[in-house]
């Protein structure tokens, strides 16, 4: 027997809003065994179904009662948008807005770096995100419905390998949508989910401390922090969030976390933007080296991105090197970020979900 669809969605539940243990309870409450929310899960999951009647180990009654509660809706693909380096842009349709989800194929991982928020309400100096100011976030559905799409083409077309990393470095700050991303975080491990190790997963931020500290009782997840400079006057100016939670607030978070953290017991990643005759400085390295002594830490430096209407320059690359070798002789494990995908405006700072058709 073939269950009919009501169309009448706008009081209906989107299953991709739902964590394991949410669906678990959906099931109690509509008085079905909890096991259904396994098979549902891996419906949707591993064969990427959103039609309830081609779920064919679920019984009729079930699958009407799913139909006129539920539905399956990913973010609507835009458009997918090639670099000459081979990571692709994708680009989906939200409420209110364009999200970018960006995919960087490499030799031994192939990594998805998505985005939590339309826009972006810090305005840090180096980001062309913020410059678009900030419109809402993402609900759970559309943060992991960017890797469910993806998913789904790789399976489909198998022209590109499977997502090995994801990372929570696109448009917007993480821990301002902190509910939503904890859900998201708990899809992306769990086995009835992308079932993808905590050990490749990474969420970024640029230090909103009272989420830091939430996010250290909740979930572990392997932690990026963008601090980007060695004094607070730099910061300041390069990040107004600074101004509310200031380095030293910072890394006392950062300290409280780590002591919480399985993940992170080897250290965090300090991410560390290189802009010329700001930060770059074997002043600055030396004042960075001060802070982080005591911060079990690897720093990620990261040559800036240019974007329209910006005043910032990139280090240059013998300035990075020898910003680089400079914290290496002094203990610190550094790795320089190799830009991918500026051609087409991917590349770390750039994504600003305008879209021209």
């Amino acid at each position: 027997m073939k269950i009919l669809l009501n169309l009448n969605n706008k009081k209906k539940i989107n299953l991709l809003n739902f964590d394991y243990s949410q669906m678990k309870n959906f099931m109690y409450s509509i008085n079905e065994k909890p096991f259904r929310a396994n098979q549902i899960m891996n419906w949707i999951y591993k064969h990427f179904c959103t039609d309830f009647n081609q779920m064919t180990n679920l019984k009729d009654t079930l699958k009407k009662k799913l139909y006129n509660l539920s539905y399956i809706q990913a973010p609507n693909y835009i458009k997918k948008v090639i670099s000459k380096d081979h990571t692709i842009k994708w680009l989906f349709s939200v409420n209110n807005g364009i999200i970018e989800t960006i995919y960087i194929p490499e030799k031994k991982r192939n990594t998805l770096c998505i985005s939590s928020q339309i826009g972006c309400i810090l305005k840090c100096k180096f980001c062309a995100t913020g410059e678009q100011g900030f419109k809402k976030n993402l609900l759970v559905s559309e943060i992991i419905g960017q890797i469910w799409r993806i998913c789904k083409s790789i399976k489909k077309n198998k022209k590109l390998n499977p997502i090995t990393n994801i990372v929570f470095m696109g448009m917007g700050e993480p821990l301002l949508n902190l509910k939503n991303v904890i859900q998201s975080l708990k899809i992306i491990f769990d086995k009835f989910g992308f079932n993808i190790s905590k050990k490749k997963v990474v969420l970024s931020t640029s230090g909103i401390i009272p989420a830091i500290d939430k996010l250290s009782n909740i979930i572990d997840v392997k932690l990026a922090v963008s601090l980007h400079a060695s004094n607070d006057d730099v910061r300041n100016h390069l990040m107004p969030i600074n101004k509310k939670y200031n380095i030293h607030l910072l890394l006392s978070s950062i300290s409280r976390f780590i002591k919480k953290s399985k993940l992170n017991k080897n250290g965090i990643t300090i991410e560390y933007i290189m802009l010329k005759n700001i930060n770059d400085t074997i002043f600055h390295a030396k004042e960075l080296i001060k802070l982080l002594k005591n911060i079990p830490s690897k720093i990620n430096l990261i040559p800036f991105n240019n974007f329209s209407n910006n005043y910032l320059k990139c280090s240059t690359n013998n300035q990075i090197n020898i910003f680089s070798k400079f914290l290496i002789k002094h203990g610190f494990i550094t790795t320089i970020r190799k830009s991918r995908g500026q051609d087409i405006q991917a590349a770390c700072g750039q994504l600003t979900g305008n879209y021209i058709k």
